[in-house]
């Protein structure tokens, strides 16, 4: 395990399955981890992990800008995201709203909040989860939710051409498949073609750890079916 003693990292999303994953690794490699949710998720996330700070709050809401920036961090990584379908005919504004405030605008928000203390310091890698339908740009059913995943994969790779001469990275990572987590299980999908959480984690540890001249900028993890 590559040692991340030196790196501050924010986690959002924490206490969900991909979060705790991750968080499991972070906190195995040595890394400060600041850890944003809500509610007993994020209690339960807090207990677990050892963290510098704990923040609740929406990240749908534009004021959680402010607060993000008055805490300093090397890395953001963000899990926050909504997942539903809906036959074409039948999407909603509301639906529209949903998965893109969930998916994006929680993204943005974050960024915004932590992207002036990374370029201050011209050193900062931000991360985003979207997804295998955004990858393929395609998924019956889930035209919004696909939509709003690539909207998460293209603002970071955006940002990562715009920034990383000052010292900015991005990088997109794609469950190319549902991850394995209670919900899913509980939905009826079987746990043998879903994507292990832990999985992931570690290729997201993995690219934590790359050299600034072998940046990755894009993971893809499949289910091993």
């Amino acid at each position: 395990m590559a040692n991340l003693g030196s790196s501050t990292i924010m986690l959002t999303g924490a206490g969900g399955a991909l979060a705790t994953a991750i968080a499991q690794e972070l906190d195995d490699a040595g890394a400060q981890m600041v850890l944003v949710g809500r509610g007993e998720s994020l209690a339960r996330a807090a207990d677990r992990f050892p963290a510098t700070e704990v923040l609740d709050m929406d990240l749908t809401d534009p004021s959680s800008i402010d607060t993000l920036r008055k805490v300093k961090v090397d890395t953001l990584i963000h899990t926050v995201g909504s997942y539903s379908t809906q036959d074409a005919h039948k999407a909603t504004p509301d639906d529209l709203r949903h998965l893109f405030d969930t998916n994006m605008s929680s993204l943005f928000h974050a960024v915004q909040g932590v992207l002036p203390h990374m370029l201050r310091q011209k050193d900062g890698l931000i991360m985003g989860v979207s997804a295998g339908q955004a990858a393929r740009l395609s998924g019956p059913r889930a035209a919004l939710y696909t939509a709003s995943k690539a909207a998460v994969a293209s603002y970071i790779l955006s940002l990562h051409d715009e920034l990383k001469h000052k010292g900015v990275r991005g990088m997109v990572l794609y469950p190319m498949g549902a991850i394995d987590t209670p919900s899913n299980r509980d939905a009826g999908m079987a746990w043998d073609t879903m994507i292990d959480p832990r999985g992931l984690a570690k290729s997201v540890a993995h690219a934590l750890t790359r050299p600034d001249r072998a940046h990755i900028t894009e993971i893809k993890v499949y289910p091993d079916t």
